[in-house]
């Protein structure tokens, strides 16, 4: 009886602890991605003192971490790894250029991939 008991408050202990967890690791995602776009910026700013010009949007992001053929004062990698250039939830960050008020734009698309949403499922940009 003692233990169906203590299995009882466990359980009622997890019913409550759990979602709150969930919900905090959801909110460490989304600083981390915010972190992460702003060391990715940097990286684009970088490549553009050395080559002269932003990533097209052929190159993408890419170009941070591989030397275009093209781009021969290329001096990178311009980012520590490469999965850098992928978002807390395993989506690659989007690249535009141009952005809506600057020359480019990194951003993710939240935990669901897609454009839009609110909480964790939000999208995070450079333009922000």
């Amino acid at each position: 009886m003692e233990v169906l008991i203590v299995l009882v408050v466990i359980g009622l202990i997890a019913a409550v602890a759990v979602p709150q967890l969930m919900k905090m690791l959801g909110g460490a995602k989304h600083r981390a991605a915010a972190i992460q776009i702003e060391t990715v910026v940097h990286g684009v700013d970088n490549f553009q003192l050395d080559t002269g010009a932003y990533p097209s949007q052929e190159q993408g992001l890419a170009a941070l971490w591989t030397a275009p053929g093209e781009v021969p004062t290329w001096s990178g990698p311009y980012v520590r790894r490469e999965k850098q250039l992928v978002d807390p939830w395993g989506h690659p960050l989007v690249y535009h250029v141009p952005g809506k008020s600057h020359p480019y734009a990194v951003l993710t698309l939240g935990a669901d991939g897609q454009p839009g949403g609110t909480g964790e499922n939000a999208d995070i940009s450079s333009e922000e």
